[in-house]
């Protein structure tokens, strides 16, 4: 079995939340594990891993300080596990929550409700600016 970059990365974004939130300067967990595996990006770019979720990810990397490694503040802050819903009879079919979620955990068509599969919601809380009525609300996961 090699041990070489692809089996990092794998390691890398099997530690990574998974929000696909982008709050690290990446399009997703799995682009950053990428560059951490390059040594292109540090453990500390997660808020939604929090400081447990750096502090593996530094010892995953054979980091030195691993023990002392700390998330970015300036990056976000770690919000505790949650969805989003929306409040169907405010929404007015605009799409674009859909054109915003990076997991098509929300469906609907133009000009008519649409609905959050909360299941498949990470909680990246990406639609929540990109709704223009704000009926969009978080919620305890389901």
């Amino acid at each position: 079995m090699s041990t070489g970059a692809p089996d990092l990365t794998e390691r890398l974004d099997r530690l990574l939340p998974q929000t696909q939130c982008g709050q690290c300067g990446f399009a997703g967990c799995r682009p950053y594990a990428e560059a951490m595996a390059r040594g292109e990006a540090g453990p500390e770019r997660c808020p939604p891993g929090g400081d447990t979720g750096a502090r593996a990810l530094a010892h995953a990397l054979g980091l030195p300080d691993a023990s002392a490694a700390r998330y970015d503040r300036d990056r976000g802050v770690q919000a505790p596990a949650h969805a989003v819903r929306i409040v169907e009879a405010d929404c007015i079919g605009c799409t674009k929550c859909i054109q915003a979620c990076p997991v098509d955990a929300i469906v609907g068509g133009p000009k008519h409700m649409h609905t959050v599969l909360e299941p498949l919601c990470t909680g990246c809380d990406l639609c929540i600016p990109a709704c223009p009525v704000d009926c969009i609300i978080r919620v305890a996961p389901a």
